[in-house]
């Protein structure tokens, strides 16, 4: 059988696109690509397929193809397509949500990894959004049509969201995001021993010429051109040899903004699959040093991030609220082991 992987793909603040990924038998006799897709993907139209070679969005190892392209066994072939819209998403869903905070205007939330914020294309179920419109009757929608949403986290990352209630709720928190005035602190673990106990990286971030499924950090010329300005500040706050976990503050909140920041600077996220982090990047070449690795993975089977503290002037009190969550046990269970495992090295 080949192999399917179907998930959501964030791409900035408007774009959302339904991602597929097939690895062709190794004794696939070769067919065009449409046609191949056209047997995998389910409901998915000739057109629809078409549509999505003809705007570069059906790749064959990394690389955009032709729907005449022939797949060969061991192909991995990537496709993605634009979601329908959203007003035929949103049904309203009996989902548990960890509320941290409520009130007649805001309402905090804590989200679990594996969550995804908002539906879209691939993910019509099961979202944030589908519980807040079962719970809260009459969110005011974004511009996005999202109801209540002012900001979002990726999917497999845990942590703090402030959710708007009202109109004027969501125009103030819109405000404090655009203008940077809210405080967003994440805690990372990253692979290798980061050299400088605190710093700040600078570079702008745009979508990944070569892998759409990628952002990266453009500089020089191309910066202004292909992406935009982000600032992310880190601090360490313990080093575990091999790894290191990090404080990141948030000056600017762009797509993937922290994965892809602590990449740039040679620190890929611990288990980040989409950024080449559920690899060993840093350590010994020992099969026991491999195996401790893998079982860190299965432990915390997701990108190493938590969204730990969010604070935001209420938009009617006028108050600075700031709100604190634990490191989720997934995370802490993989951070002992870590620490176990410098402690015994450094023996």
């Amino acid at each position: 059988m080949a192999e399917i992987n179907q998930g959501i793909v964030e791409e900035g603040n408007d774009d959302l696109y339904e991602h597929f990924r097939f690895v062709a038998d190794k004794g696939q006799q070769p067919l065009r690509v449409d046609k191949y897709l056209m047997n995998r993907v389910e409901n998915a139209t000739r057109n629809k397929i078409q549509k999505a070679a003809k705007d570069g969005n059906i790749y064959v190892n990394d690389i955009a193809v032709k729907s005449s392209y022939k797949v060969k066994g061991n192909d991995i072939v990537t496709v993605l397509f634009e979601h329908p819209p959203y007003e035929f998403l949103l049904v309203p869903e009996d989902i548990p949500i960890d509320i941290v905070y409520e009130d007649d205007d805001v309402l905090v939330v804590n989200k679990p990894a594996g969550m995804v914020v908002h539906p879209g294309h691939g993910n019509y179920s099961g979202t944030l959004i589908n519980a807040l419109t079962f719970h809260f009757d009459n969110l005011p929608n974004n511009s996005s049509n999202r109801p209540g949403l002012v900001h979002r986290i990726d999917k497999d990352t845990s942590g703090l969201l402030v959710v708007a209630k009202t109109e004027a709720a969501m125009t103030h928190l819109s405000k404090q995001f655009f203008n940077k005035s809210t405080e967003r602190e994440y805690v990372a673990l990253v692979w290798g021993d980061v050299e400088e106990d605190n710093g700040t990286i600078e570079g702008h971030i745009g979508r990944h010429p070569k892998n759409r499924l990628q952002n990266t950090v453009f500089e020089g010329d191309e910066a202004d051109e292909k992406g935009k300005p982000a600032v992310t500040h880190y601090q360490v706050i313990e080093r575990l040899g091999y790894v290191t976990l990090l404080s990141c503050r948030l000056e600017t909140g762009r797509t993937h903004q922290i994965r892809v920041h602590l990449k740039h600077i040679g620190h890929t996220l611990f288990n980040d699959e989409r950024y080449g982090g559920d690899k060993i990047l840093k350590g010994t070449s020992f099969s026991k040093y491999k195996q401790f690795v893998d079982n860190c993975f299965k432990i915390l089977p997701r990108q190493a991030l938590h969204a730990r503290t969010l604070g935001f002037e209420h938009p009617v009190s006028g108050k600075m609220l700031r709100f604190e969550t634990a490191i989720p046990e997934d995370m802490e269970q993989c951070l002992e082991k870590w620490r176990n495992y410098s402690k015994h090295v450094n023996e």
